[in-house]
């Protein structure tokens, strides 16, 4: 795809990126067929090929228009288009340019803005914990849409306390300690089952992903450059061998702390070196299942998951969960259709975007139970609170599952 950039953009970072990853696409139309808005609306401009052309036409100089930003705004980042694109175009970092440089040139209604300062100022604040907790003390009260948001109280369990040679410190999430407990905590108790410590560096926080993915990027990098001077003495004195992520949205964002921040000369090194250390918690099973299988007792019935599409497309990390959760005993299945679409959810899309993302809930939904589960599982709050409000099913993470094994020895 030859362009021409515009004289404003030509000697940016931006530009000079965005022109490299607009070269390698050739407008073949695989990706149309795996994005899940294209599935849904059937508009050329709500998939993948049609939003390059529209960033590109941006990139030329031509002025974006109100419906420029709607048709980027519809996108779920899903990086489903990744997976399929036979050239390697890196859409999701074209479209996080596109969007930005779109919000420049296009103000949003008054409403919508309001609503999108809320969820980037409010979800990682001090203050949302305290508000969660309001909140599920009125659940039964609260109308459905804001019901669907706030999850039943869970109880976090016992946190190990057992000091261990191996560590690796593990990020909290900003809205995951408040809505669901119990992950962070049966992480710790799992790990700790393997002889593996967790540790949290408490000052860290948000991994930066809502505020960048909101289009408030120079904020999304300041919590980046926060959790990374939270977490460097601990990689510097060489304490722990990995940094865990247990929600794949975290995950596949600071796995890109290194590219997102590669011109910063005070945390580019930094960056790149935390990226290199950072897994996900599946990518450590290989290693927990000769440790753990003894001990483990799988429960009864068909254990449906979901692989999140930060995990498969975002990180391209495919088959560990229901692999190695397998070899421990558990009946685990995946959709035979559309297993690689992604749920809705995709961060705060579910509230801005409540009109497609609630039937790509349902869809993913209707697989899911076509295998009759008495439990269906994910990788990342999101899906989990997302799938977990239209489903009469529970709705938990893995390794929720996996320490309630360990737990019934």
């Amino acid at each position: 795809m030859q362009t021409e950039l515009a004289a404003e953009f030509r000697d940016t970072a931006d530009g000079q990126e965005a022109e490299a990853i607009l070269r390698k696409c050739v407008h073949c139309g695989f990706c149309t067929a795996t994005c899940p808005t294209y599935q849904l609306l059937g508009d050329e401009l709500d998939g993948p090929r049609g939003r390059i052309y529209l960033i590109k036409q941006v990139l030329e100089g031509k002025q974006p228009t109100r419906s420029t930003q709607v048709h980027l705004d519809r996108c779920l980042t899903c990086r489903n288009c990744e997976t399929t694109c036979p050239s390697g175009v890196q859409y999701g970092h074209l479209v996080d340019i596109g969007r930005k440089i779109v919000d420049q040139k296009v103000p949003r209604p008054a409403m919508e803005s309001a609503t999108r300062w809320l969820l980037k100022e409010g979800l990682p604040s001090p203050l949302f914990g305290p508000a969660m907790k309001v909140g599920q003390a009125v659940r039964g009260l609260l109308p459905a849409a804001l019901k669907a948001k706030v999850p039943a109280k869970q109880d976090a369990g016992i946190w190990p306390t057992t000091q261990h040679a191996r560590k690796v410190l593990m990020l909290s999430g900003c809205v995951q300690p408040s809505m669901m407990p119990n992950i962070n905590s049966a992480t710790a108790r799992v790990l700790d089952a393997a002889g593996i410590q967790t540790v949290i560096a408490r000052e860290a926080g948000c991994c930066g992903a809502l505020k960048f993915h909101l289009n408030d990027q120079e904020g999304g990098k300041a919590n980046m450059r926060t959790n990374i001077d939270a977490w460097w003495p601990h990689v510097e004195r060489d304490e722990v061998e990995a940094i865990v992520m247990n929600a794949s949205g975290c995950g596949v964002t600071v796995r890109e702390y290194g590219h997102i921040l590669r011109d910063d000369p005070a945390y580019a090194a930094k960056a790149r070196r935390i990226s290199e250390l950072t897994k996900d918690l599946s990518e450590l099973l290989p290693d927990l299942v000769p440790v753990l299988k003894a001990r483990v007792k799988p429960p009864e019935g068909v254990i449906a998951y979901h692989p999140p599409c930060t995990l498969q497309h975002g990180q391209k990390l495919r088959g560990g969960v229901e692999v190695n959760l397998r070899a421990l005993g558990f009946d685990v299945r995946v959709s035979l259709n559309e297993a690689h679409l992604c749920c809705g959810s995709a961060g705060t899309y579910s509230v801005l975007q409540p009109e497609l993302a609630y039937p790509l809930r349902d869809r993913k939904l209707g697989n899911l139970n076509q295998l009759q589960p008495s439990v269906i599982a994910s990788a990342n709050i999101g899906c989990i609170t997302h799938l977990q409000s239209g489903s009469g099913v529970p709705v938990r993470h893995w390794i929720e599952l996996l320490d309630a094994a360990i737990s019934a020895d």
